[in-house]
């Protein structure tokens, strides 16, 4: 089984909150480059993710999990 990082948490967590990506840009002081990994699931550095948890005022938990991935064979039916 291999592991792989989700932040449906996060944005989850600003559709509760009525912001935008461009305001959680805005409010963690996150680069435009860092916004758009998050978007596309990619990974990004610890500092990065620390800088949102604290300007959400949330811990690393509410904004990330780890999810079983997909085999490649089986995503594509």
């Amino acid at each position: 089984m291999k592991m792989t990082i989700s932040y449906m948490k996060l944005w989850h967590l600003l559709l509760d909150r009525h912001m935008t990506k461009l305001d959680l840009k805005k409010l963690s002081g996150v680069s435009t480059a860092s916004i758009a990994k998050l978007g596309k699931g990619e990974n990004i550095q610890t500092d990065v993710l620390l800088k949102i948890c604290n300007a959400l005022e949330v811990g690393i938990h509410e904004i990330m999990e780890t999810v079983e991935s997909v085999p490649k064979s089986e995503s594509e039916n």
